[in-house]
């Protein structure tokens, strides 16, 4: 125990302060059980981390376990947990939850027995609490932290601190948003970087092994974090792998399941599932037609990387400058937004709002004339008409 308070205190002391994650504002700090999940690299731990260093207490009263540790080896979380509240201990923060096998039970042990002591706890993209042993769906209040969006990374970069943008004022209000933004703010001098290197925070430690570090990351997804998922079997890992590569190498693209299986080695029928375990770890998104239950749906319309820095890390060739921009939208919009393929369009939100995704030359004329149709244009730094920058949309988280 005093080891991992030591650790602790060690971790909140060090931890880089001078950048908080879009999500750091929007969590309740307060309720007694909060879960914060989301895909390998994206920050979970540092958030964290900053919220304990802004409380202020010693690791005697807030203090943040690893449940990958050696310690858990050989002790149980409940029984560390209780000794730790008997000392004096208030709140407990539990990083890598999905890494221990009985996490969901003695949580709920912990939520059900100690009634004052406050748990955070993070954990891979994979998890669904609603499935574990004990259901804690209930209880927790759960959050889920993408990568960073284009605001994020021109704040972590230096570059400039800007607020959000919404929906809404991209296309009801353009022609205020331009007052926003400074007169030097130059938005197309740096997302073309972003495109490349801009989705994890850790791009700033090393960015010509960035791309390298990415496809190791993609890996130890694949064959470490996926083994949580009920229905993977974890020896089918390499053929996810090559799956993941096939897929890497030409979208987005409307799926042909036949062929997929058949380049894979992944049978016919297992496919639709496999692709779904992808899209849970936050290598992929699937794309689904508007207007019709996904639960009702076994193949998806498209199928698009999660990210496009993954586009670039995995590709044996530069991405088609179309296939990027329609990444980098779905990326963003999909965060705060529930995003399906329309008849006419590129995508569609559940506001009835169809987005076409092109160069500066696209023009409104190219898609149905519907009233509420926008053009997210490429190469242009502000809105004209219903043509909304594609740099903007990297502003609505």
């Amino acid at each position: 125990m005093i080891e991992l308070l030591t650790n602790s205190d060690r971790l909140v002391e060090l931890v880089p302060r001078a950048f908080h994650r879009y999500l750091y504002n929007e969590i309740d700090w307060n309720k007694r059980l909060t879960g914060i999940k989301g895909a390998r690299g994206t920050g979970k731990t540092t958030l964290a981390l900053q919220w304990l260093h802004r409380l202020g207490k010693p690791a005697s009263e807030a203090a943040y376990f690893s449940l990958d540790d050696l310690y858990f080896l050989s002790h149980t979380l409940v029984e560390t947990a209780q000794a730790f509240f008997q000392q004096g201990g208030k709140v407990l923060v539990l990083d890598e939850v999905h890494k221990y096998p009985r996490w969901a039970r003695e949580v709920k042990i912990l939520y059900d027995r100690f009634q004052d002591l406050q748990i955070v706890f993070t954990g891979s993209s994979i998890i669904d609490i609603s499935r574990q042993e004990g259901d804690l769906s209930r209880r927790a209040l759960m959050y889920e932290l993408h990568g960073l969006s284009f605001r994020e990374y021109l704040a972590m970069t230096g570059v400039h601190h800007l607020p959000p943008l919404t929906l809404n004022q991209l296309t009801k209000t353009p022609s205020g948003i331009r007052s926003l933004f400074p007169d030097q703010f130059r938005p197309l001098a740096h997302i073309k970087n972003y495109l490349k290197y801009g989705y994890y925070p850790f791009m700033l430690e090393d960015k010509p092994g960035y791309h390298q570090r990415l496809r190791q990351l993609v890996r130890l997804i694949v064959e470490s974090d996926m083994a949580e998922i009920k229905g993977f079997d974890i020896r089918n890992a390499r053929k996810l792998m090559q799956l993941l590569y096939i897929i890497s190498q030409q979208v987005p693209f409307k799926p042909n399941l036949l062929k997929l299986s058949e380049k894979s080695g992944i049978h016919r029928n297992s496919i639709s599932n496999y692709l779904h375990f992808l899209e849970e770890a936050r290598l992929l998104r699937l794309l689904y037609p508007s207007g019709i239950s996904i639960a009702t749906l076994q193949k998806p319309e498209k199928i698009v990387m999660s990210n496009t820095n993954f586009m670039y890390a995995m590709s044996d060739r530069e991405p088609s400058l179309g296939a990027v921009r329609e990444t980098f939208v779905l990326s963003q919009l999909s965060v705060s937004h529930r995003v399906t393929q329309p008849k006419e369009g590129d995508f569609e939100t559940e506001e009835q709002l169809v987005f076409e995704v092109g160069g500066p030359g696209k023009r409104i004329r190219q898609v149905s004339d519907k009233n509420m149709t926008y053009i997210i244009a490429d190469d242009i730094e502000f809105s004209v008409s219903n043509i909304v920058p594609m740099w903007m949309i990297g502003f609505l988280y």
